[in-house]
């Protein structure tokens, strides 16, 4: 089968790859559509994602497809459904070490709740923690609403690892995928006043366009202004970048008791704070990885929405590829320009 691999940094091919075969409690899924992860494939593509040393790497991790094949001992997934998180997180192939391996023609998904219910959810009995998340989903709604769902799920659990609730005023740097799906949930949620920093037009007119109370430009006398009037009223602010200087530009802006909240991989391995720059108590809070439950558990709201008309892929997803194009997709995606990139199988 045909995989996607970053042979160096910066490097990427299209190369062949044996079909996985699924273990006891294994599924296999031929992939149907995937997108590129602005955040972890461009770390993994240019070789400073932190613990990842070594390529070439099998590379991707938002995917859906169809089961074709399912294990002897697997009860929650059947031959015909759609399921969200397929990866190859291991090939007979020892060329190739796992960045996710989802960008492959097939990939396989674990059965984690009859791992659980037969007591071998442990990494001895091959379980791994992702399995909690790879679910079926309706095939009522879009394919390309079934991929999304990879990092809507991840944002939408970040709600409650942030603390975040209804009628809190926040303020969210970057308006990547990740950036307005904060926008977006914030306003189905109920959160109060919603403001957006981005360098790119499009962007911040998306964000108005989710629900943004306002959207500036970064380093402009527009931004320093309304900042300046704000300063110690948002109960958080939200990095969507992963940034240091972002870190340290919302401490000023958060009231007393209130968040910093970094969402994404820091790839450096240590962080500057100036705490003196915020109120006497305030929170750091850093989500470098999903906490698998809540993700897990964001599926049916999210498909409650997208069901009702109020969540679609069509705000999010602005150019699609098929996968063979993956470098020139990549390329693209460097410009800035883009907010999700789909890739066809």
């Amino acid at each position: 089968m045909l995989a996607v691999a970053v042979t160096e940094p910066n490097h990427l091919e299209i190369v062949e790859v044996p079909d996985p075969t699924p273990g006891p409690y294994e599924a296999r899924i031929r992939t149907e559509v995937a997108c590129l992860c602005n955040m972890t494939d461009r770390k993994l593509i240019e070789g400073h994602f932190p613990g990842v040393e070594r390529y070439p790497l099998l590379l991707g991790h938002e995917t859906v497809g169809i089961v074709d094949a399912v294990g002897e001992k697997v009860r929650n997934f059947r031959v015909g459904d759609r399921v969200v998180g397929g990866l190859l997180l291991h090939t007979t192939d020892s060329t190739y070490s796992s960045g996710w391996g989802g960008f492959s023609q097939y990939t396989l998904a674990g059965d984690h709740q009859a791992m659980i219910e037969d007591g071998v959810a442990t990494p001895e009995h091959g379980w791994f923690e992702v399995y909690e998340i790879m679910r079926t989903v309706p095939r009522s709604i879009a394919v390309e609403d079934a991929v999304m769902l990879c990092t809507w799920r991840e944002v939408y659990s970040a709600f409650d690892d942030f603390n975040l609730k209804k009628g809190d005023n926040i303020l969210v740097y970057g308006a990547g995928p990740v950036g307005l799906s904060f926008v977006k949930f914030a306003r189905l949620l109920g959160l109060n006043e919603i403001y957006s920093v981005d360098h790119f037009p499009n962007k911040r007119q998306k964000a108005v366009e989710m629900g943004a109370t306002a959207a500036f430009e970064p380093d402009t006398p527009e931004l320093r202004q309304f900042l300046g009037q704000r300063k110690r009223s948002f109960d958080a602010v939200i990095d969507a970048v992963g940034k240091e200087t972002i870190i340290n530009s919302a401490l000023p802006l958060v009231k007393m008791g209130g968040s910093v909240c970094v969402y994404g991989v820091i790839d450096t391995p240590s962080i500057r704070v100036d705490k003196a720059e915020g109120p006497y108590n305030f929170n750091l809070l850093i989500h470098q990885w999903p906490t698998r439950s809540r993700e897990r558990a964001a599926q049916e709201p999210l498909i409650e929405w997208i069901t009702a008309g109020k969540l679609s892929y069509k705000e999010f997803v602005s150019v699609e590829f098929p996968i063979q194009e993956i470098e020139r997709a990549f390329a693209n995606s460097k410009t800035g320009q883009p907010i999700k990139t789909l890739f066809r199988y």
